[in-house]
């Protein structure tokens, strides 16, 4: 017998969907409203102190962001999704962070583009619960439930969303953080007209008293409780900022040639960091243990055709040079690096106009190096300020000196 609508056990379907989502590979699934007016105030004030810095679009699509059934009319549910995606067998991030002549990459982009893969995901997780919805009976009562997937490519706020649904909390550093999983992890949602029950929120901060990633942001980002200042931030400077990065930040950025990890790297939470079972995540080599001169010798296509589907393709074979160079000015290890990079630089030829004024800086760093006006700075080897964070967290199974606990924070 076909239930009728007042039959139908949402709760059971709910439990039948986490378990669907569990199979496809994703770590957790929570479900919540559409409703993020709590939210709206923090994202107007963000938008108002230009900390997105020229990311324009963060400011179109009206309240598009903060306001989802006005993004997909319909909307009742969100469901939310996370994706681990910290790889244990790519090279240690510590280790490359430590090494002036490697370019460090932030770990999510270390393999294939994650967006495709979570739109592919998520798509199939709606067909399972198409087919739970036909097994329950509810295709008689329900006869249209619609779905539209996101992952980081459309004016979602997927931080609050995920909050909001329950996995996890939102941390000084901006980022969502699971007390038993971290936060290294993607996050996907799935809008939805089905009239799901949703989860509880999480409504505890869990940082307590905690600076680790205020303290230790390598150019002084996070300016506030989890409100981060893109002009500043590493990650933005060497993805979305497609302009002449200010000299005062260039020294700060080290060898981090696309992205940065550092408050997560810094991160108590993280040492419950739960490695990913992806196969897709797995390290395109070298690119997790790069020799910053072996990529500097890169030809536009090599550049496109060694990034084919992967995240980093995107920021153009220009922007990536202005990143590359940015990393070898501030690898002033010693004479002999300097003279090698030195000779690399000078030969570098077509420069463009984006290049032009960090290849100069660069090349005025290295020379004074080498004649001796400038003393070499080995502070890569070193903890402290300003390339190298005092101490690191990171998931268990990767010992390294520079790890250690700094925090009292029980999950």
């Amino acid at each position: 017998m076909t239930p009728t609508a007042p039959d139908i056990d949402y709760s059971a379907l709910s439990r039948q969907i986490k378990a669907a989502a569990h199979k496809l590979g994703f770590a957790d699934l929570g479900i919540t409203t559409p409703d993020l007016s709590q939210w709206e105030p923090f994202f107007e004030a963000w938008l108002a102190n230009n900390y997105h810095g020229k990311m324009a679009y963060m400011a179109r699509h009206g309240h598009k962001r903060t306001r989802p059934a006005e993004l997909v009319p319909g909307t009742v549910r969100i469901i939310s999704v996370r994706l681990n995606y910290f790889d244990r067998d790519a090279a240690h991030p510590v280790r490359i962070l430590q090494a002036p002549e490697r370019g460090y990459v932030s770990r999510y982009a270390l393999s294939r583009d994650y967006h495709k893969l979570m739109r592919k995901r998520l798509k199939q997780l709606a067909s399972e619960i198409e087919t739970l919805i036909e097994q329950t009976g509810l295709a008689q009562s329900f006869p249209d439930p619609h779905w539209r997937p996101f992952c980081d490519s459309a004016p979602v706020l997927e931080r609050p969303l995920a909050q909001k649904a329950g996995l996890g909390f939102t941390g000084k550093n901006s980022l969502l953080i699971h007390p038993r999983a971290g936060s290294w992890f993607f996050l996907g949602e799935l809008f939805t007209n089905l009239p799901l029950p949703i989860d509880a929120p999480v409504t505890k901060q869990g940082c307590g008293p905690c600076q680790a990633c205020l303290q230790e942001c390598p150019t002084g980002a996070i300016v506030d409780n989890a409100v981060v200042d893109a002009r500043r931030c590493i990650s933005y400077l060497t993805i979305e900022y497609d302009g002449v990065i200010p000299e005062p930040l260039r020294s700060q950025m080290g060898n981090r040639i696309y992205g940065c990890d550092d408050c997560q790297l810094v991160c108590p939470w993280n040492r419950f960091t739960v490695a990913s079972e992806e196969p897709d995540f797995a390290p395109r080599a070298p690119m997790d243990n790069a020799q910053l001169l072996d990529l500097w010798q890169w030809t536009p296509g090599d550049f496109y055709r060694f990034f084919e589907g992967s995240a980093i393709r995107r920021i153009g074979f220009e922007q990536w040079q202005r990143n590359l160079c940015v990393a070898l000015g501030n690898a002033l290890e010693n004479k002999t690096l300097s003279k090698a990079i030195l000779n690399a630089l000078d030969a570098t030829s077509p420069v463009s106009e984006l290049l032009a004024p960090h290849l100069k800086w660069a090349l005025q760093r290295h020379r004074a190096i080498v004649d001796g006006t400038l003393c070499p700075t080995p502070y890569f080897r070193r903890p402290g300020h300003p390339n190298q964070v005092r101490q690191y967290v990171l998931p268990p199974r990767i010992p390294v000196r520079a790890a250690q606990r700094r925090s009292k924070i029980d999950p």
